[in-house]
């Protein structure tokens, strides 16, 4: 049995890393959709703000508290984006781990 042979095998029967894969996809969708969401919600709400209120400082509040908004779902995003990165490169592992192991075995 061939180390190629061996890696197809260990993908095509573990089921857990097609469910990582998509775990993984489901929760960028969800974050992507959440931030875009987010963004428009407060893109709307200074434009109301803006046009409705004369008062500069209420203007000023507003558009601090919709930068600090903002920066906390771009943080948000680079905590999910490290997630996955770090979920992945550890299934990476795992899998070429065990197919060297396998391997060897196979070879002894």
């Amino acid at each position: 049995m061939k180390t190629g042979n061996i890696l197809r095998y260990f993908l095509c029967s573990r089921s857990v890393f097609k469910e990582v894969v998509i775990l993984i996809v489901i929760v960028v969708v969800v974050v992507v959709v959440v931030v875009v969401v987010v963004v428009v919600v407060v893109v709307v709400v200074v434009v109301v703000v803006v046009s409705v209120v004369d008062n500069v400082a209420v203007v000023v509040v507003v558009e601090v508290v919709v930068v600090l908004l903002l920066l906390v779902v771009l943080l948000l995003l680079l905590v999910v984006v490290v997630v996955v990165v770090v979920v992945v490169v550890v299934v990476v592992v795992v899998v070429v781990v065990v197919v060297v192991v396998v391997s060897v075995i196979v070879a002894v």
